[in-house]
Protein backbone atom coordinates (compact mmCIF):
# COMPACT_ATOMS: atom_id res chain seq x y z
CA UNK A 1 0.00 0.00 0.00
CA UNK A 2 1.23 3.36 -0.70
CA UNK A 3 0.00 7.04 -0.18
CA UNK A 4 0.72 9.80 -2.74
CA UNK A 5 -0.66 13.40 -1.92
CA UNK A 6 -1.61 15.21 -5.16
CA UNK A 7 -2.61 19.02 -5.28
CA UNK A 8 -6.54 19.88 -5.96
CA UNK A 9 -7.66 21.11 -9.18
CA UNK A 10 -8.92 24.57 -7.67
CA UNK A 11 -7.07 27.29 -5.60
CA UNK A 12 -9.07 29.83 -3.71
CA UNK A 13 -7.89 33.44 -4.06
CA UNK A 14 -7.56 35.74 -1.09
CA UNK A 15 -8.84 38.74 -1.54
CA UNK A 16 -5.85 41.57 -0.59
CA UNK A 17 -6.13 44.64 1.83
CA UNK A 18 -7.86 47.56 0.83
CA UNK A 19 -7.60 49.94 3.60
CA UNK A 20 -3.32 50.98 4.21
CA UNK A 21 -2.58 54.33 3.65
CA UNK A 22 0.96 56.35 3.70
CA UNK A 23 1.39 59.95 5.35
CA UNK A 24 4.32 61.90 4.01
CA UNK A 25 4.85 64.81 6.07
CA UNK A 26 6.91 66.62 9.41
CA UNK A 27 7.12 65.10 12.66
CA UNK A 28 9.31 65.43 15.98
CA UNK A 29 11.62 62.60 15.48
CA UNK A 30 11.84 59.18 13.72
CA UNK A 31 13.39 57.93 10.93
CA UNK A 32 13.74 60.33 8.03
CA UNK A 33 12.59 59.09 4.34
CA UNK A 34 12.02 55.64 5.63
CA UNK A 35 8.13 54.22 5.17
CA UNK A 36 7.65 53.33 8.80
CA UNK A 37 4.79 51.01 9.79
CA UNK A 38 2.38 52.12 12.58
CA UNK A 39 -0.38 50.05 13.80
CA UNK A 40 -1.99 52.19 16.11
CA UNK A 41 -1.81 56.01 17.78
CA UNK A 42 0.81 54.87 20.74
CA UNK A 43 2.96 53.53 18.03
CA UNK A 44 3.04 56.80 16.22
CA UNK A 45 3.66 58.82 19.40
CA UNK A 46 7.13 56.59 20.24
CA UNK A 47 8.12 57.00 16.67
CA UNK A 48 7.35 60.07 16.06
CA UNK A 49 6.43 61.98 18.89
CA UNK A 50 3.28 63.85 19.38
CA UNK A 51 1.66 66.85 17.85
CA UNK A 52 3.72 69.72 17.13
CA UNK A 53 3.62 73.01 15.91
CA UNK A 54 3.48 74.02 11.94
CA UNK A 55 2.90 70.21 11.24
CA UNK A 56 -0.56 68.77 10.01
CA UNK A 57 1.09 65.19 10.10
CA UNK A 58 0.39 63.97 14.04
CA UNK A 59 -3.83 65.25 13.59
CA UNK A 60 -4.29 63.54 10.70
CA UNK A 61 -2.50 60.73 12.04
CA UNK A 62 -4.95 60.83 14.80
CA UNK A 63 -8.03 61.80 12.51
CA UNK A 64 -7.18 58.43 10.72
CA UNK A 65 -7.18 56.08 13.59
CA UNK A 66 -10.53 57.67 14.86
CA UNK A 67 -12.14 57.31 12.17
CA UNK A 68 -11.21 53.89 11.88
CA UNK A 69 -8.20 53.42 9.99
CA UNK A 70 -6.04 50.23 10.28
CA UNK A 71 -2.56 50.15 9.64
CA UNK A 72 -0.40 52.93 8.02
CA UNK A 73 3.08 53.89 6.64
CA UNK A 74 4.56 56.94 7.93
CA UNK A 75 7.43 58.76 5.43
CA UNK A 76 8.66 61.85 7.61
CA UNK A 77 10.96 64.91 5.71
CA UNK A 78 11.86 67.86 6.39
CA UNK A 79 15.30 66.93 7.65
CA UNK A 80 17.33 70.16 7.65
CA UNK A 81 15.39 71.38 10.72
CA UNK A 82 16.16 72.76 14.50
CA UNK A 83 14.12 71.88 17.78
CA UNK A 84 12.18 74.48 19.17
CA UNK A 85 13.64 75.18 22.62
CA UNK A 86 11.48 74.82 25.78
CA UNK A 87 9.79 78.10 26.70
CA UNK A 88 7.36 79.49 28.77
CA UNK A 89 5.87 83.29 29.71
CA UNK A 90 6.35 84.73 32.97
CA UNK A 91 3.08 87.62 33.68
CA UNK A 92 3.61 90.76 34.96
CA UNK A 93 2.18 91.90 38.48
CA UNK A 94 -0.93 93.99 39.32
CA UNK A 95 -4.38 92.41 38.26
CA UNK A 96 -4.35 92.26 34.55
CA UNK A 97 -1.44 89.49 34.21
CA UNK A 98 -0.31 90.26 31.09
CA UNK A 99 2.73 88.49 29.62
CA UNK A 100 5.86 90.66 31.06
CA UNK A 101 8.66 88.12 30.04
CA UNK A 102 9.25 85.29 27.94
CA UNK A 103 12.10 82.56 28.75
CA UNK A 104 13.45 79.90 26.29
CA UNK A 105 15.65 77.27 27.37
CA UNK A 106 19.09 77.55 25.89
CA UNK A 107 19.25 73.94 24.92
CA UNK A 108 17.38 72.68 21.54
CA UNK A 109 14.96 69.98 21.83
CA UNK A 110 13.14 68.21 24.74
CA UNK A 111 16.26 68.54 27.26
CA UNK A 112 15.01 72.19 28.62
CA UNK A 113 11.43 70.40 29.30
CA UNK A 114 12.85 69.88 32.76
CA UNK A 115 13.36 73.64 33.67
CA UNK A 116 11.36 75.85 36.10
CA UNK A 117 11.99 79.33 36.55
CA UNK A 118 10.10 80.99 39.22
CA UNK A 119 10.46 84.71 40.72
CA UNK A 120 10.86 85.56 44.31
CA UNK A 121 10.95 88.91 46.02
CA UNK A 122 14.29 90.63 45.92
CA UNK A 123 16.26 90.69 49.56
CA UNK A 124 16.42 94.37 49.49
CA UNK A 125 12.96 94.95 50.65
CA UNK A 126 12.86 98.94 49.72
CA UNK A 127 13.36 98.47 46.41
CA UNK A 128 9.49 96.97 45.04
CA UNK A 129 10.82 97.13 41.53
CA UNK A 130 13.65 94.19 42.32
CA UNK A 131 13.31 90.85 42.10
CA UNK A 132 14.87 87.56 42.11
CA UNK A 133 15.27 84.79 39.35
CA UNK A 134 15.48 81.41 40.46
CA UNK A 135 16.24 78.80 37.86
CA UNK A 136 15.56 74.52 38.81
CA UNK A 137 16.36 71.87 36.69
CA UNK A 138 14.73 68.36 37.84
CA UNK A 139 13.69 70.25 40.95
CA UNK A 140 17.05 71.26 41.97
CA UNK A 141 18.26 75.01 42.02
CA UNK A 142 21.07 75.75 39.70
CA UNK A 143 21.01 79.09 39.14
CA UNK A 144 19.61 82.35 41.13
CA UNK A 145 20.09 85.82 39.75
CA UNK A 146 19.29 88.30 42.56
CA UNK A 147 17.79 92.09 43.11
CA UNK A 148 16.90 92.29 38.92
CA UNK A 149 14.42 94.68 37.82
CA UNK A 150 12.35 95.24 34.06
CA UNK A 151 14.24 98.99 34.19
CA UNK A 152 17.11 99.59 32.01
CA UNK A 153 20.65 99.62 33.49
CA UNK A 154 23.21 97.14 35.11
CA UNK A 155 20.45 95.28 36.76
CA UNK A 156 18.26 94.95 33.99
CA UNK A 157 17.08 90.79 34.02
CA UNK A 158 17.41 90.57 30.36
CA UNK A 159 20.78 91.61 30.61
CA UNK A 160 21.75 89.51 33.73
CA UNK A 161 20.40 86.55 32.19
CA UNK A 162 21.83 86.22 28.86
CA UNK A 163 25.20 86.91 30.17
CA UNK A 164 25.33 84.54 33.26
CA UNK A 165 22.80 81.83 32.57
CA UNK A 166 24.03 78.60 31.22
CA UNK A 167 20.45 77.24 31.33
CA UNK A 168 17.78 79.79 30.09
CA UNK A 169 17.67 82.96 27.69
CA UNK A 170 15.13 85.60 27.70
CA UNK A 171 13.65 86.89 24.14
CA UNK A 172 11.94 89.26 24.83
CA UNK A 173 10.28 91.74 27.75
CA UNK A 174 7.18 93.52 27.09
CA UNK A 175 6.74 97.25 27.16
CA UNK A 176 5.03 99.47 29.74
CA UNK A 177 5.54 96.10 32.62
CA UNK A 178 6.79 97.31 35.53
CA UNK A 179 6.64 94.55 37.74
CA UNK A 180 6.22 90.50 37.50
CA UNK A 181 4.30 87.86 39.45
CA UNK A 182 5.68 85.98 41.86
CA UNK A 183 5.56 82.48 41.41
CA UNK A 184 6.91 79.47 39.23
CA UNK A 185 6.59 78.92 35.77
CA UNK A 186 8.00 75.16 34.13
CA UNK A 187 9.16 75.20 30.52
CA UNK A 188 7.60 73.48 28.13
CA UNK A 189 7.08 72.28 24.03
CA UNK A 190 10.86 71.40 23.48
CA UNK A 191 11.12 68.70 21.20
CA UNK A 192 9.66 69.48 17.91
CA UNK A 193 12.11 70.02 14.61
CA UNK A 194 10.39 72.75 12.39
CA UNK A 195 12.58 71.97 8.92
CA UNK A 196 14.28 75.56 7.48
CA UNK A 197 12.91 74.78 3.96
CA UNK A 198 11.28 72.03 1.86
CA UNK A 199 11.06 71.97 -1.60
CA UNK A 200 8.66 70.06 -4.32
CA UNK A 201 11.24 67.56 -4.49
CA UNK A 202 11.48 66.45 -0.72
CA UNK A 203 7.81 65.53 -1.29
CA UNK A 204 8.42 63.66 -4.81
CA UNK A 205 11.50 61.91 -3.61
CA UNK A 206 13.46 59.61 -5.68
CA UNK A 207 12.52 55.61 -6.22
CA UNK A 208 16.52 55.05 -6.54
CA UNK A 209 16.75 56.75 -3.25
CA UNK A 210 13.90 55.92 -1.49
CA UNK A 211 12.76 59.33 -0.53
CA UNK A 212 9.66 60.69 -0.81
CA UNK A 213 7.02 59.23 -2.68
CA UNK A 214 9.51 57.56 -4.30
CA UNK A 215 10.06 55.40 -0.96
CA UNK A 216 6.62 54.05 -1.17
CA UNK A 217 6.72 52.13 -4.85
CA UNK A 218 8.98 49.54 -3.14
CA UNK A 219 5.31 48.59 -0.52
CA UNK A 220 2.44 46.84 -2.20
CA UNK A 221 0.50 46.95 0.70
CA UNK A 222 -0.23 50.89 0.54
CA UNK A 223 -3.42 51.87 -1.36
CA UNK A 224 -4.36 55.34 -0.28
CA UNK A 225 -1.63 58.35 -0.44
CA UNK A 226 -2.23 61.47 1.56
CA UNK A 227 0.34 64.55 2.08
CA UNK A 228 -1.13 66.86 4.66
CA UNK A 229 1.90 68.67 5.00
CA UNK A 230 2.07 69.97 1.64
CA UNK A 231 -0.11 72.48 3.25
CA UNK A 232 1.61 73.13 6.25
CA UNK A 233 4.67 74.45 3.92
CA UNK A 234 2.29 76.24 1.88
CA UNK A 235 1.56 78.19 5.08
CA UNK A 236 4.88 78.37 6.31
CA UNK A 237 5.46 80.22 2.79
CA UNK A 238 8.49 77.25 2.17
CA UNK A 239 5.99 76.01 -1.24
CA UNK A 240 3.81 78.17 -3.22
CA UNK A 241 0.55 77.35 -5.01
CA UNK A 242 2.65 76.26 -8.13
CA UNK A 243 4.41 73.81 -5.88
CA UNK A 244 1.44 72.51 -4.38
CA UNK A 245 -0.16 71.57 -7.47
CA UNK A 246 3.43 70.16 -8.64
CA UNK A 247 3.53 67.90 -5.32
CA UNK A 248 -0.34 66.70 -5.96
CA UNK A 249 0.46 65.94 -9.74
CA UNK A 250 3.58 64.23 -8.52
CA UNK A 251 1.22 62.10 -6.06
CA UNK A 252 -1.37 61.49 -9.04
CA UNK A 253 1.57 60.55 -10.73
CA UNK A 254 2.55 57.96 -8.37
CA UNK A 255 -0.40 56.34 -8.02
CA UNK A 256 -1.08 56.11 -11.87
CA UNK A 257 2.24 54.24 -12.18
CA UNK A 258 1.59 51.98 -9.06
CA UNK A 259 -1.82 51.32 -9.97
CA UNK A 260 -3.16 50.17 -7.18
CA UNK A 261 -3.25 53.15 -4.84
CA UNK A 262 -5.35 56.51 -4.90
CA UNK A 263 -4.34 59.84 -3.88
CA UNK A 264 -6.01 62.22 -1.22
CA UNK A 265 -5.80 65.63 -1.94
CA UNK A 266 -6.47 68.63 -0.20
CA UNK A 267 -7.30 72.41 -0.94
CA UNK A 268 -5.20 75.10 -0.18
CA UNK A 269 -6.71 76.93 2.82
CA UNK A 270 -9.12 79.66 3.50
CA UNK A 271 -10.99 79.23 0.06
CA UNK A 272 -14.45 79.80 -0.37
CA UNK A 273 -16.87 78.16 -3.01
CA UNK A 274 -15.36 80.07 -6.45
CA UNK A 275 -12.17 80.06 -5.52
CA UNK A 276 -12.41 76.26 -5.25
CA UNK A 277 -13.99 76.01 -8.26
CA UNK A 278 -11.59 78.28 -10.02
CA UNK A 279 -8.71 75.78 -8.35
CA UNK A 280 -10.74 72.73 -9.42
CA UNK A 281 -10.84 73.74 -13.00
CA UNK A 282 -8.45 76.43 -14.23
CA UNK A 283 -5.83 76.32 -11.77
CA UNK A 284 -4.86 72.72 -11.56
CA UNK A 285 -7.17 70.53 -13.92
CA UNK A 286 -6.33 67.42 -12.41
CA UNK A 287 -7.91 64.44 -15.03
CA UNK A 288 -6.98 61.09 -13.06
CA UNK A 289 -9.72 58.12 -12.12
CA UNK A 290 -6.94 57.56 -9.42
CA UNK A 291 -7.38 60.51 -6.68
CA UNK A 292 -10.21 62.15 -5.05
CA UNK A 293 -10.19 65.90 -3.63
CA UNK A 294 -12.14 67.06 -0.66
CA UNK A 295 -12.90 70.37 0.92
CA UNK A 296 -13.69 72.13 3.08
CA UNK A 297 -10.89 72.13 6.28
CA UNK A 298 -12.61 70.49 9.01
CA UNK A 299 -11.84 72.04 12.81
CA UNK A 300 -10.38 69.47 15.94
CA UNK A 301 -9.00 69.70 19.19
CA UNK A 302 -5.04 70.78 19.14
CA UNK A 303 -4.31 69.29 22.21
CA UNK A 304 -1.10 71.47 22.79
CA UNK A 305 -2.91 74.56 23.03
CA UNK A 306 -6.32 73.00 24.04
CA UNK A 307 -7.83 74.88 20.98
CA UNK A 308 -9.77 73.84 18.02
CA UNK A 309 -7.41 74.60 14.87
CA UNK A 310 -8.38 73.69 11.19
CA UNK A 311 -6.34 70.65 9.68
CA UNK A 312 -6.55 69.55 5.97
CA UNK A 313 -9.50 66.96 5.81
CA UNK A 314 -7.12 63.90 3.76
CA UNK A 315 -5.82 62.19 7.03
CA UNK A 316 -9.59 62.15 8.53
CA UNK A 317 -11.04 60.73 4.99
CA UNK A 318 -8.32 57.91 4.63
CA UNK A 319 -9.61 56.54 7.93
CA UNK A 320 -13.08 56.75 6.65
CA UNK A 321 -12.14 55.08 3.88
CA UNK A 322 -10.72 52.44 6.15
CA UNK A 323 -14.28 52.13 8.20
CA UNK A 324 -16.26 51.88 5.23
CA UNK A 325 -14.17 49.16 3.76
CA UNK A 326 -14.85 47.56 7.28
CA UNK A 327 -18.00 47.62 7.56
CA UNK A 328 -19.58 47.68 4.11
CA UNK A 329 -17.01 46.52 1.53
CA UNK A 330 -14.79 48.34 -0.74
CA UNK A 331 -17.53 48.40 -3.65
CA UNK A 332 -19.51 50.59 -1.28
CA UNK A 333 -19.09 54.67 -2.01
CA UNK A 334 -17.17 56.12 1.07
CA UNK A 335 -19.91 58.91 1.49
CA UNK A 336 -22.66 59.82 3.70
CA UNK A 337 -20.08 58.96 6.59
CA UNK A 338 -19.98 61.28 9.74
CA UNK A 339 -16.22 62.48 10.06
CA UNK A 340 -15.20 61.32 13.80
CA UNK A 341 -13.74 64.35 15.96
CA UNK A 342 -14.58 66.74 13.56
CA UNK A 343 -16.39 69.76 15.75
CA UNK A 344 -16.42 72.43 12.62
CA UNK A 345 -16.23 72.69 9.18
CA UNK A 346 -14.30 76.13 7.50
CA UNK A 347 -17.06 77.05 5.90
CA UNK A 348 -20.89 75.53 5.82
CA UNK A 349 -22.04 75.50 1.90
CA UNK A 350 -25.59 75.62 0.45
CA UNK A 351 -27.61 73.01 -1.69
CA UNK A 352 -27.36 75.15 -4.77
CA UNK A 353 -23.45 75.46 -4.12
CA UNK A 354 -22.87 71.68 -3.57
CA UNK A 355 -24.44 71.17 -6.75
CA UNK A 356 -21.65 73.48 -8.53
CA UNK A 357 -19.11 71.77 -6.67
CA UNK A 358 -19.94 68.03 -7.08
CA UNK A 359 -20.11 67.64 -10.79
CA UNK A 360 -16.29 68.83 -11.34
CA UNK A 361 -15.36 66.50 -9.09
CA UNK A 362 -14.73 68.51 -5.80
CA UNK A 363 -16.20 66.05 -2.52
CA UNK A 364 -17.60 68.43 -0.26
CA UNK A 365 -17.39 67.85 3.47
CA UNK A 366 -21.49 69.58 4.43
CA UNK A 367 -23.07 69.92 8.06
CA UNK A 368 -26.43 68.62 8.51
CA UNK A 369 -28.65 70.14 11.24
CA UNK A 370 -29.03 67.09 13.71
CA UNK A 371 -26.70 64.69 11.67
CA UNK A 372 -23.37 66.42 12.53
CA UNK A 373 -20.43 66.81 10.08
CA UNK A 374 -20.23 64.21 6.51
CA UNK A 375 -18.75 63.46 3.68
CA UNK A 376 -21.18 63.98 0.83
CA UNK A 377 -19.21 63.32 -2.32
CA UNK A 378 -17.87 60.41 -3.71
CA UNK A 379 -16.13 61.49 -7.31
CA UNK A 380 -12.80 60.93 -8.67
CA UNK A 381 -11.11 64.08 -10.49
CA UNK A 382 -11.51 61.71 -13.70
CA UNK A 383 -13.51 63.30 -17.10
CA UNK A 384 -14.20 59.33 -18.12
CA UNK A 385 -17.50 58.84 -16.67
CA UNK A 386 -17.17 55.32 -16.10
CA UNK A 387 -14.51 55.56 -13.41
CA UNK A 388 -16.42 58.76 -11.93
CA UNK A 389 -16.84 56.94 -8.76
CA UNK A 390 -14.36 56.37 -6.20
CA UNK A 391 -15.67 53.21 -5.18
CA UNK A 392 -15.40 51.65 -8.67
CA UNK A 393 -11.45 52.81 -9.14
CA UNK A 394 -10.93 51.03 -5.63
CA UNK A 395 -13.20 47.99 -6.50
CA UNK A 396 -11.26 47.20 -9.40
CA UNK A 397 -7.73 47.82 -7.86
CA UNK A 398 -8.46 45.08 -5.17
CA UNK A 399 -10.38 42.78 -7.58
CA UNK A 400 -6.96 43.43 -10.43
CA UNK A 401 -4.47 42.58 -7.36
CA UNK A 402 -6.27 39.38 -5.65
CA UNK A 403 -6.60 38.05 -8.99
CA UNK A 404 -2.72 39.13 -9.98
CA UNK A 405 -1.83 37.26 -6.38
CA UNK A 406 -4.02 34.39 -6.13
CA UNK A 407 -3.11 32.84 -9.46
CA UNK A 408 0.66 33.31 -9.50
CA UNK A 409 0.57 28.82 -9.31
CA UNK A 410 -0.04 29.31 -13.17
CA UNK A 411 3.03 30.49 -14.40
CA UNK A 412 5.30 28.06 -15.87
CA UNK A 413 1.84 25.42 -15.82
CA UNK A 414 1.59 23.56 -19.57
CA UNK A 415 -0.46 25.98 -21.60
CA UNK A 416 -3.53 23.45 -22.54
CA UNK A 417 -7.73 23.21 -21.89
CA UNK A 418 -7.17 21.91 -18.63
CA UNK A 419 -5.04 24.88 -17.26
CA UNK A 420 -8.12 27.34 -18.94
CA UNK A 421 -10.49 25.02 -17.09
CA UNK A 422 -8.53 25.50 -13.65
CA UNK A 423 -8.03 29.06 -14.27
CA UNK A 424 -11.85 29.59 -15.03
CA UNK A 425 -12.92 27.86 -11.85
CA UNK A 426 -10.54 29.69 -9.63
CA UNK A 427 -11.59 33.27 -11.03
CA UNK A 428 -15.18 32.54 -11.22
CA UNK A 429 -15.27 30.98 -7.30
CA UNK A 430 -13.50 34.37 -6.05
CA UNK A 431 -16.33 36.78 -8.38
CA UNK A 432 -18.80 34.84 -7.22
CA UNK A 433 -18.09 35.62 -3.41
CA UNK A 434 -17.72 39.15 -4.26
CA UNK A 435 -20.97 39.19 -6.50
CA UNK A 436 -22.67 37.72 -3.25
CA UNK A 437 -20.75 40.10 -1.16
CA UNK A 438 -23.13 42.85 -3.20
CA UNK A 439 -19.96 44.16 -4.70
CA UNK A 440 -21.13 43.20 -8.53
CA UNK A 441 -24.43 44.34 -10.09
CA UNK A 442 -27.02 41.66 -11.73
CA UNK A 443 -29.54 39.35 -10.06
CA UNK A 444 -27.38 36.31 -11.00
CA UNK A 445 -24.21 35.32 -11.38
CA UNK A 446 -23.95 35.27 -15.24
CA UNK A 447 -25.16 39.05 -14.88
CA UNK A 448 -22.44 40.08 -12.52
CA UNK A 449 -19.44 38.72 -14.41
CA UNK A 450 -18.19 36.57 -17.33
CA UNK A 451 -14.56 34.58 -17.30
CA UNK A 452 -13.36 33.51 -20.93
CA UNK A 453 -10.29 31.23 -20.98
CA UNK A 454 -10.61 29.39 -24.04
CA UNK A 455 -8.95 28.36 -27.20
CA UNK A 456 -10.72 30.94 -28.98
CA UNK A 457 -8.74 33.77 -26.35
CA UNK A 458 -5.72 31.12 -26.75
CA UNK A 459 -5.32 30.84 -30.73
CA UNK A 460 -1.54 28.41 -31.61
CA UNK A 461 -0.19 31.80 -31.96
CA UNK A 462 -0.63 33.24 -28.25
CA UNK A 463 0.08 29.65 -26.94
CA UNK A 464 3.69 29.14 -29.31
CA UNK A 465 4.51 33.20 -27.44
CA UNK A 466 3.97 31.47 -23.85
CA UNK A 467 0.87 33.22 -23.10
CA UNK A 468 -2.29 32.57 -21.45
CA UNK A 469 -4.93 35.01 -22.11
CA UNK A 470 -8.18 35.17 -19.56
CA UNK A 471 -11.02 37.71 -20.75
CA UNK A 472 -12.55 38.98 -16.99
CA UNK A 473 -15.79 41.44 -17.51
CA UNK A 474 -17.66 42.73 -14.42
CA UNK A 475 -20.15 45.05 -13.64
CA UNK A 476 -19.55 46.95 -10.51
CA UNK A 477 -22.10 48.80 -8.40
CA UNK A 478 -22.38 52.17 -8.60
CA UNK A 479 -24.00 54.85 -5.85
CA UNK A 480 -27.54 56.20 -5.64
CA UNK A 481 -26.07 59.88 -6.48
CA UNK A 482 -29.58 61.04 -7.38
CA UNK A 483 -32.35 60.06 -5.74
CA UNK A 484 -35.40 60.82 -7.59
CA UNK A 485 -38.81 60.62 -5.91
CA UNK A 486 -41.68 61.30 -8.65
CA UNK A 487 -45.15 62.17 -7.64
CA UNK A 488 -48.08 63.25 -9.33
CA UNK A 489 -52.04 63.70 -8.43
CA UNK A 490 -54.87 61.50 -8.85
CA UNK A 491 -58.06 61.07 -8.51
CA UNK A 492 -59.32 58.49 -5.67
CA UNK A 493 -62.54 56.77 -6.10
CA UNK A 494 -64.24 55.06 -8.54
CA UNK A 495 -65.63 56.69 -11.85
CA UNK A 496 -68.90 56.74 -13.97
CA UNK A 497 -67.17 56.07 -17.29
CA UNK A 498 -65.82 52.95 -18.47
CA UNK A 499 -62.95 52.48 -20.45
Amino acid sequence: MYVEEVPSGSRPIEGVGTAVAAFVGFAQRGPLNKPTLVANWSQFVATFGDFMDGSYLAHSVYGYFANGGGVCYIVRIGENGTEAPAKAELLSGGEQKLGALTVAAQAEGDAGNNITVEVTDASDAAAPDLFNLVVKKDGKVEETFENVSLKRGKTNVGTVVNAQSKLIKLLEAASGVESVARGAVALSGGGAPQPASVSSADYVGDPAERTGFGGLEAIDEVTMVSAPDLMAAYQAGMIDLEGVKTVQLAMLTHCELMGDRMAILDTPPAMNVQQVKDWRVNTTGYDSKYGALYWPWVKVLDPPSGKNIMVPPSGLLAGIWSRNDDTRGVHKAPANEVVRGAVDIEMNISKVEHDLLNPIGVNVIRAFPGKGIKVWGARTLSSDTSWRYINVRRLFNYLEKSILNGTDWVVFEPNDPALWSRIRRTVAAFLVNEWRKGALFGTTAEQAFYVKCDDESNPAESIDAGQVVCEIGVAPVKPAEFVVFRLSQFSGGTSLVAE
